[in-house]
């Protein structure tokens, strides 16, 4: 496999030049997690590193290269893989609407009138159906 050296700023490996393992699209993983062992025994601290442009292309702004940034948060929003879904913690579908959680609450009680007939029609608004 290839690999390319990446610097990495901020953090505890500020300065340092790494080489990563690329991907089959030959860019390098947009997280870089370092697990660090604790001197007491007890569970590793993971440093977690995002990747961003080195730089950019004067024709066409492509990157040139990249480097990995501290994230001070750890791995909110990184997108990882941990959980059920992968790390997935609100999937974003093209059709779903921002904010829109599946109404999840108990329905009309029973014998409650519904607001509108079977069919479409808004309302008040008569259609030929009512006729």
């Amino acid at each position: 496999m290839k690999s390319e050296d990446t610097p990495f700023e901020g953090g505890p490996m500020d300065g340092r030049v790494l080489p990563v393992l690329l991907g089959p699209t030959g860019h390098p993983p947009k997280t870089y997690r370092i697990p660090v062992p604790d001197a007491a025994g007890g569970p590793p601290t993971v440093l977690v590193y995002r990747r961003v442009p080195r730089g950019h292309g004067k024709r066409l702004g492509l990157p040139q290269g990249w480097k990995y940034e501290f994230a001070a948060g750890g791995d909110k929003g990184t997108g990882g893989k941990s959980g059920a879904l992968g790390g997935l913690s609100g999937l974003k579908w093209p059709w779903s609407k921002p904010g829109t959680e599946p109404d999840t609450g108990p329905g009309p009680a029973p014998g409650t009138p519904r607001a509108s007939g079977p069919d479409a029609t808004p309302g008040d608004r008569r259609d030929d159906a009512d006729e």
